[in-house]
């Protein structure tokens, strides 16, 4: 199973397990996410569907390539890590 590890800055609002899915494609894992925790999807999705402008999600250590469609192919033990950027200085 795919591994879903969301930021800590999220758990100021909801909880954020690492979420286990069996899931070929990056969308059908962060749909599978959603279904547990309806309200982590407008954290991570805009209105559209496609990534907020200050999410970026890693695969086994590479950038997800497309921000929309999210179909990027998993592999059964991959590593998904869902990062909010953070401002401030």
């Amino acid at each position: 199973m795919a591994h879903l590890h969301f930021t800590q800055q999220l758990a100021r609002y909801l909880d954020v397990p690492t979420v286990d899915v069996d899931a070929p494609r990056l969308r059908a894992a962060l749909d599978a996410a959603f279904a547990q925790q309806p309200r982590l999807r407008g954290y991570v999705l805009d209105e559209q569907g496609a990534l907020r402008p200050n999410v970026v999600i890693f695969i086994d250590g590479a950038r997800c390539r497309e921000r929309r469609v999210l179909d990027d192919a998993l592999l059964p033990d991959s590593q998904v890590y869902i990062l909010q950027a953070l401002s401030g200085g």
